[in-house]
């Protein structure tokens, strides 16, 4: 392990999941397929939401940024970490970490917040269907985007200053597959405790309290879906909101797995795993979860290709 006294000249090196895999020719080649998936899917599911004014409604506008910071936060971790493995080289300037290190907060802690907006949207949608025009008007939809990419931004520059302004003396390698919070405090020269707090405390905000929210709309999703009269309506909605759930389920599963759990608690091994799956995993999966079972959606995405659903053709 290479120790040094300085935190700007030398930069890190991130030490991640393809150096301490016993395949990683094949582990490569399986990320950077992730990665085309969730480049392909994403963008056809942002062209076709652009594209389509039948789309132009809170529901997939709303999809339209989940799509838009998926697409960016996989581009943030995953070509650094498929041309580092390809080039041999895996170090990072001081610059190049912070900067990462910001993108990632910023798109992860406004996806946090998008998907509580997201489950608002579909509980007014079920639950209060008469008042959906007001309380999901379009100013309503972008001012929901704006809170989202605004509190993320002011969030991830506050943190990341703070934690660049540490001195990292213990070592340049970074146990991790990217620079993240949690792994570069290990590398602190002062006692990180109390910012940790600060870090944990975050966590519970940024991912708690919105899956709160959460939970708490489906809860009430549920109830009124199960006194429904109409089966096909209830079986919709059911689709609808089963496909939020997944993604839902996924995406907080290993941001709070990295965040929220106490550090005893896991292994360096199981961040870089769990991080893979919320920033490369979950984006290139997403988009088939939505669109797969959404008829508006392949419909659109057909139209937007210049094949018709056969319906349409024969009128």
């Amino acid at each position: 392990m290479e120790f040094w006294n300085s935190t700007t000249e030398s930069g890190f090196i991130l030490v991640g999941i393809l150096d301490d895999s016993g395949f990683p020719e094949l582990l490569c080649a399986a990320i950077t397929a992730l990665y085309f998936l969730a480049l392909t899917s994403n963008g056809l599911l942002l062209l076709v939401i652009t594209m389509d004014t039948r789309l132009h409604v809170p529901m997939y506008l709303l999809l339209g940024q989940l799509s838009l910071m998926d697409l960016l936060l996989t581009s943030v971790i995953t070509l650094k970490a498929v041309i580092d493995f390809l080039l041999k080289d895996n170090t990072i300037s001081f610059g190049g970490c912070a900067l990462q290190m910001f993108l990632e907060l910023v798109l992860g802690s406004a996806e946090d917040l998008l998907l509580a907006f997201m489950a608002y949207d579909r509980y007014v949608a079920i639950c209060q269907p008469l008042n959906y025009t007001i309380l999901m008007s379009h100013k309503v939809c972008w001012l929901m985007i704006a809170t989202s990419w605004s509190l993320a931004s002011f969030s991830a520059l506050g943190y990341s200053i703070y934690t660049m302004q540490y001195s990292f003396c213990k070592s340049r390698q970074v146990n991790h597959l990217f620079c993240e919070i949690p792994p570069l405090l290990k590398l602190a020269c002062a006692g990180t405790s109390r910012y940790e707090l600060m870090v944990y405390l975050m966590g519970v905000m940024v991912l708690i309290l919105p899956l709160a929210a959460i939970l708490a709309s489906y809860s009430l999703i549920l109830f009124t879906v199960l006194n429904m009269p109409s089966n096909e309506g209830r079986k919709k909605a059911l689709v609808t909101c089963s496909s939020h759930l997944t993604v839902v389920g996924m995406w907080y599963g290993g941001a709070s797995f990295m965040y929220v759990l106490p550090s005893p608690f896991h292994s360096p091994k199981q961040d870089i795993i769990s991080s893979v799956f919320y920033t490369i995993v979950t984006p290139a999966l997403n988009p088939l979860i939505y669109s797969l079972r959404n008829k508006e959606v392949t419909g659109a995405l057909k139209r937007v290709l210049g094949k018709r659903p056969s319906t349409q053709a024969n009128l």
